[in-house]
């Protein structure tokens, strides 16, 4: 076989990752051609937002779709990854703003077109750079279909639910409360609002009674300059403290105009004073109130952050210096009662940093009403699955009590609103084109709404608009509904609700029937990565040190769907570790196979009691990894696998197989070398989707005449190899070599020096068992002879004693070590067996343990301490008899 002796030396993978992902784009494994003969499985990559590169968060969930996509791929699924970008629009914005204010360049002096062309110079570059990361990180994507959210295909697709909606009667323009970022000067989806923790004050202020100015209410307040624009002092209904107030008016401070005292049940009677002021135009909560009693709606603040308020002092200044200057007027005026000092959250941009400012503003909004109902249905139903199933609670919660959707935003860059207005006759038309006249008056005065989309509006069609919808294409009519949604629990709302909802209304179909959710990627302190903790990791630096697969591997062992996962430095070494373990065994395996012993014995199955254990191993763990990965507990299967490669094939079956190896029978070995090559091969082919590098190369080493791994076929489960036995005597076996070259380290006997060993079996089962063992503890337990005793009063004074599952082992003291070594062992082994029955006895002897415990649980403890009893009588008796 000397092809596959050309495998490097040392584990690199700088050595053949970017070699290896070229080939697979080059072969076009990741570009599926459309065939309706296999069952379709389509993932589409949520679109990382082009301001930057990407972070653990994207390996973990790249990591996830891909482990889904190669195996899919591999079970022989007609399979489509299709990756893309989103534009994000504010986010976009700020970033290229601040780049151009470096070069002494302003976005409103440049124009619209100029700063346009700046942004889209900005986005080739980003998603040049997102490109290069996906690959770098092994994700097997169709980079032929990739897409972004301001392709001219998807602007169409935008312009076209757009314009269904508004025909419907679900999209309409209004004055509502909105978010607002009076830095950037737009509107803000929820999403976009970040809450941190400030130090503030609580002002207490005096609200006069208009019919006695000895009389007034207290109210509470964090923003004192929106006193500017109060309409009402509000009061539970059921508080008896203000019934005889209700109906009247109070003077509003600093104003002095009149206000009604109401009664809402949106006041707290337990909260601060029980009364609170009404603002509709600056507070959510407050606009609820004042469409109920319609109030008049006071705006009192710029959309630049400044105070609006004609004919007064405060009008033109800074929200921040206006509240200064308010809170001073306030005290002098003696309508101040006291402050308090405190810490609460405030909303702010996520982007820029800014406060966000609650406001009323003219707005575009999508009704939700009636497309929330069908999008709650077909979760209730289990059309689509949350994984976990507790998610689905957070979903529910949110599309119950959805608002209808502010879509508009006051920027350049994203998909621009299409609405056109006449300018001679007021005319407003929505059209998917742009219409050369106004269909009113025949004028072609025309001109576009200024604002665009919001960003979720674009992604929220990504499932079915990147497969070419409005128009028919043949991907759409294959590659849809998707099949998973992989994603992290922060966009549940955001992303994943409007998919569903707007998958449903465009589709007539779910676009999708899993949703896998998963946590975040934490530092190791457990805290949230940020730029501001300065504990955030790039990914590309950590597979530049230890190469992609172990970044991989490490993101995905210990991992359980929706649970955070913490990052350590030293468990990325551990994964690396074992991708080397994996290289060394797989490097010792392609030297010594022998490709004509193995042709000439391949239908040979003489196999011995070490080739039938490990075949039925491999065959379970294929079931196991398989079982796992359709229920998404890739976690699970990752160890699962990995215990497997390391603990059973390179620990056990190759030290097993070793001397067969190098011994003359060609028989013998002709089995051994076909045993191996089918169990390393069925091992890199488990892995595979979550090492796929280091798999790759390797098995194109041992498989020269397959192609790629990528393409093989996944190991299915085969009840002809399934053999309970063989894997119960086995692990009589493997537990007894065990014991034994752990005595033999603790009295530091070397491999080289041979002592014969004596077996007094205990389990009948297992008498068979070691009779066919006698060959392994001949090799690799450094056994000069095996022997099996009838009865213990064959056994002389002076030997070591090893208790084991199923028997009893003895070997000569002498042949090992001194006697005196031998006696410190065994008194640690008694203290260490008394200090477990201790702890048997202390567990049992508590009632409430014995009375709650499951009877198994409990039962499992008795027979604990009756085992290590039986084991500390055994050493006792020996340290007995080497004391004589």
């Amino acid at each position: 076989m000397e092809e596959s002796k050309n495998i490097a030396k040392t584990y690199d993978p700088q050595e053949f990752e970017d070699r290896i992902y070229k080939n697979w784009e080059e072969k076009g494994y990741f570009t599926p051609e459309i065939d309706k003969s296999k069952k379709s499985y389509t993932i589409v990559l949520p679109p990382p937002n082009i301001t930057g590169k990407l972070h653990l968060g994207h390996a973990l969930d790249d990591t996830i779709q891909d482990i889904l996509i190669r195996t899919k791929r591999m079970q022989g699924y007609n399979v489509l990854w299709l990756p893309g970008e989103d534009h994000a629009s504010i986010a976009t914005e700020v970033k290229v703003e601040k780049e151009l204010l470096k070069k002494g360049l302003k976005k409103k002096e440049m124009g619209r077109e100029a700063f346009l062309k700046e942004v889209w110079k900005w986005s080739d570059e980003y998603r040049e750079r997102i490109r290069q990361q996906v690959k770098k990180l092994g994700a097997s994507v169709d980079f032929t279909r990739e897409r972004f959210t301001m392709d001219e295909k998807l602007n169409k697709a935008v312009k076209t639910v757009f314009v269904k909606l508004y025909d419907d009667g679900l999209i309409y323009q209004g004055n509502r409360i909105i978010n607002w970022c009076p830095k950037c000067q737009t509107a803000l989806s929820d999403a976009e609002i970040e809450y941190k923790e400030e130090k503030g004050h609580l002002w207490h202020i005096k609200y006069p009674l208009a019919q006695s100015k000895n009389e007034y209410i207290e109210i509470a307040t964090t923003r004192p300059e929106t006193i500017l624009g109060d309409t009402a002092v509000a009061v539970n209904p059921k508080d008896e403290r203000y019934k005889h107030l209700v109906g009247k008016t109070l003077i509003l401070p600093l104003v002095n105009r009149e206000i009604p005292v109401i009664e809402d049940d949106y006041v707290d009677l337990e909260f601060g004073t029980g009364a609170v002021k009404i603002t509709p135009a600056h507070d959510p909560n407050d606009y609820g109130v004042g469409k109920r009693h319609d109030l008049e709606e006071i705006i009192i603040m710029n959309p630049n952050g400044t105070i609006k308020f004609p004919g007064t002092k405060y009008d033109g200044l800074d929200r921040y210096e206006a509240r200064k200057v308010i809170v001073k007027d306030l005290e002098e005026q003696g309508f101040m009662v006291s402050v308090e000092e405190l810490n609460h959250n405030v909303g702010c941009h996520d982007r820029c940093g800014s406060v966000v400012e609650p406001m009323i503003s003219k707005q575009w909004f999508v009704k939700m009403e009636s497309l929330a109902k069908p999008a709650v249905d077909v979760v209730k139903n289990k059309r689509v699955k949350f994984v976990p199933e507790r998610f689905d609670k957070t979903y529910f919660n949110w599309m119950e009590n959805i608002k209808d959707w502010c879509i508009s935003r006051q920027l350049w860059w994203g998909h621009r609103i299409p609405v056109w207005y006449c300018k001679d006759c007021g005319e407003t038309i929505v059209s998917v084109d742009t219409p050369h006249e106004c269909t009113k008056c025949k004028s072609t005065n025309l001109e576009q709404d200024k604002d665009v989309l919001d960003t979720w509006f674009s992604s929220a069609l990504w499932p079915f608009s990147t497969l070419g919808w409005p128009d028919k294409t043949p991907d759409l009519e294959h590659f849809y509904p998707n099949s998973t949604l992989v994603t992290g629990y922060d966009i549940i709302f955001f992303w994943v609700a409007r998919m569903i909802f707007s998958g449903l209304y465009c589709m007539d179909d779910i676009p999708f029937d899993h949703v896998l959710v998963h946590g975040i990627v934490r530092d190791s302190q457990g805290r949230k990565m940020s730029k501001s903790l300065g504990n955030g990791v790039d990914p590309i630096d950590v597979i530049k040190e230890y190469g992609a697969d172990a970044l991989r591997f490490t993101l995905i062992s210990g991992n359980a769907p929706g649970n955070d996962i913490r990052y350590y430095p030293e468990r990325v070494e551990a994964s690396r570790n074992f991708a080397n373990k994996i290289w060394n065994a797989s490097r010792f395996v392609l030297m010594n196979l022998d490709q004509n012993i193995m042709n000439k014995y391949k239908d040979c199955k003489n196999y011995t009691e070490a080739d039938r254990w490990i075949l039925s191993r491999m065959n379970k763990v294929v079931k196991e990894v398989t079982d796992n990965i359709e229920k998404f507990e890739l976690g699970i299967a990752a160890q699962k696998i990995y215990d497997f490669i390391w603990g059973e094939l390179c620990d056990w079956y190759i030290e097993l197989v070793k001397p067969v190896m190098y011994g003359d029978n060609e028989e013998v070995k002709g089995v051994a070398f076909n045993i191996l090559n089918e169990v390393l091969t069925t091992s890199l082919q488990l892995l595979h989707p979550i090492m796929p590098f280091i798999t790759e190369e390797i098995y194109t080493h041992l498989n020269t005449n397959c192609e790629s791994i990528t393409i093989s076929k996944w190991p299915e489960f085969k009840k002809e190899l399934d053999d309970p036995k063989a894997e119960s005597d086995m692990e009589y076996i493997v537990e007894a070599i065990k014991s034994v070259r752990n005595v033999r380290t603790e009295m530091n006997v070397p491999p080289s020096r041979k002592a014969k060993i004596m077996i007094y079996v205990t389990e009948e089962n297992a008498k068979q068992a070691f009779k066919n063992g006698i060959p392994y503890f001949e090799k690799i337990a450094s056994a000069s002879k095996v022997e099996f005793l009838e009865s213990k009063k064959d056994i002389s004074k002076n030997v070591v004693s090893v208790v084991t599952r199923g028997a009893e082992i003895f070997m000569p003291l002498f042949e090992l070590i001194d006697l005196e070594k031998e006696l410190e062992r065994l008194n640690k082994e008694k203290e260490r067996l008394q200090k477990e029955i201790e702890r048997v006895e202390k567990k049992l002897s508590n009632e409430k343990f014995v009375s709650k415990a499951p009877q198994k649980v409990v039962d499992e403890e008795r027979n604990k301490g009756k085992k290590y009893g039986e084991m500390l009588d055994e050493v006792i008796e020996r340290l007995n008899s080497l004391n004589k």
